[in-house]
């Protein structure tokens, strides 16, 4: 059985919703989105997702192959007012991709170099990263692993809170704070080191750890037990064939490079 790095990294990302329950999941691009939407169909069927327009569903919609919405599993509305309610009571769980992730787990999505009032590059903005990152748990989705992503100081601009203990608001402590695996193409993390420090708790297969070391702007803890990432179930893959029958992944990382690394 074959598999590309996308489909084992969407396998690897869908496994963040597993012990979540009634939450609203929220998948901000293709694969997490993808992510998602096989956790909802396999590993917690409790989940919630929208039709990222103003319907909850009972089934996900597809990511490729559907030019309209008609005739999706509508199970009620869900506007934008209600989107609110739901991230300030908690029962939501975003992956996100961050363009900067610094050692506390704070990240960027604003802009990159320079100063605040005149970056070298102008991204979104802050967006509702802050709000998210203080209301409800948070995962982080990395199409390649590289230093310019897991920064050697702070973000250029902190968007979103982490276990930093100079930035907690007024009241906060780290308990109030739920950030729970990162995804990469070539590992897994989570934030159960020492302090909160980001731990490596798998690797894809092939990858030596020394390669995410050499890759990360600061040092990584590695958990006991650290693993080969899990790799796709024949099922897994059958329903994200289903999901995206365009294979619209196989864009999404340069080169669509095979999950399993061939010997050079």
């Amino acid at each position: 059985m074959t598999f590309s790095l996308a489909e084992l990294m969407v396998c690897a990302a869908s496994r963040s919703f597993d012990d979540d329950g009634e939450v609203l999941a929220t998948g901000i691009g293709l694969l997490p989105r993808l992510a998602a939407s096989l956790a909802m169909r396999t590993t917690n069927t409790d989940m919630m997702m929208t039709d990222s327009q103003s319907y909850m569903l009972s089934r996900p919609n597809p990511v490729s192959g559907m030019s309209t919405h008609q005739g999706q599993a509508n199970e009620n509305w869900m506007g934008f007012a209600r989107i609110f309610d739901n991230v300030w009571s908690g029962a939501r769980h975003a992956l996100v991709g961050p363009s900067q992730i610094d050692r506390f787990g704070q990240t960027n999505i604003a802009a990159l170099g320079g100063s605040y009032d005149a970056p070298k590059v102008q991204l979104l903005g802050v967006r509702g990263f802050p709000g998210n990152s203080i209301s409800h748990a948070n995962s982080f989705f990395v199409p390649k692993h590289s230093t310019r992503v897991f920064v050697s100081g702070e973000c250029d601009v902190v968007c979103s809170i982490g276990y930093n203990p100079d930035r907690l608001p007024r009241g906060y402590d780290f308990s109030d704070i739920d950030i729970r695996r990162i995804i990469t193409d070539l590992c897994v993390m989570d934030f159960g080191g020492p302090d909160r420090q980001i731990r490596v708790v798998s690797l894809h297969p092939g990858v030596p750890l020394s390669e995410v070391q050499e890759n990360t702007g600061f040092e990584v803890a590695v958990a006991d037990d650290v693993c080969q990432t899990e790799l796709p179930t024949a099922e897994q893959l059958r329903i994200i064939e289903e999901l995206d029958p365009l294979n619209a992944r196989a864009k999404q990382i340069k080169d669509n490079p095979p999950g399993e690394r061939r010997a050079h």
